[in-house]
């Protein structure tokens, strides 16, 4: 092909315009700037995900009863009682 199409794929050649070379196509492909706002969304979703599962975890009973018993233990063991 010419116009230095030779080997563009088909996503390429749907991005080309008329007197596109494959550098300009390939440099609008490769720009990513939406990206990372994509990217602080998942983020910001797993994140308060997570926190949903731990406050679920931390106010469950035993988990309660557990770090109570984990903190008694470290002041038995520091106060020697």
């Amino acid at each position: 092909m010419a116009n230095g199409r030779v080997g563009m794929g088909r996503k390429h050649r749907a991005i080309a315009g008329m007197g596109t070379t494959a550098k300009d196509v390939r440099e609008r492909v490769g720009n990513e700037e939406g990206l990372t706002t994509a990217e602080y969304a998942v983020g910001t979703v797993a994140v308060a995900g997570l926190g949903g599962v731990l406050i679920k975890l931390l106010t469950s009973e035993a988990v309660r009863d557990l770090i109570w018993t984990v903190v008694q233990g470290a002041f038995m063991a520091m106060l020697g009682s």
